[in-house]
């Protein structure tokens, strides 16, 4: 049997995502705008790739939603970040930007979907 990596692996496209936030991060002025955004960005921008790292090991499925829910939550406040650093143009960078701009978006798609699945599975052996 073969052992393949999948086609698409979440875990990785969220890290890939982390990575891209940290070089957007570290491209920011250093101003203290620039650097509160970078730090901020940097926090939330980091955290879905791990808690959905948690999420596999989840201890329930209730636990599974719930760590699943704290990714999105992360997802929604890099999606703001993202937006005033655009309004605000912050960087120079503006193709990079929209482009995570597009990649949080489907992220958050995806895990709106897998919250509302998890949550219909879960209704559906209670």
């Amino acid at each position: 049997m073969s052992k393949e990596k999948p086609v698409f692996d979440l875990e990785d496209r969220l890290i890939d995502f982390a990575v891209r936030i940290i070089r957007l991060a570290d491209s920011l002025p250093n101003t203290r705008v620039g650097n509160h955004i970078a730090g901020q960005l940097v926090r939330c921008g980091t955290s879905p790739a791990p808690n959905y790292g948690e999420a596999q090991s989840a201890e329930s499925p209730a636990d599974f939603i719930h760590k699943l829910k704290v990714c999105l939550k992360e997802l929604r406040e890099i999606r703001v970040w993202l937006l005033m650093i655009a309004r605000s143009n912050l960087t120079r960078a503006t193709s990079e930007l929209e482009s995570l701009i597009q990649e949080n978006n489907e992220l958050i798609s995806i895990f709106v979907s897998s919250v509302r699945t998890a949550k219909q599975k879960r209704s559906k052996t209670s």
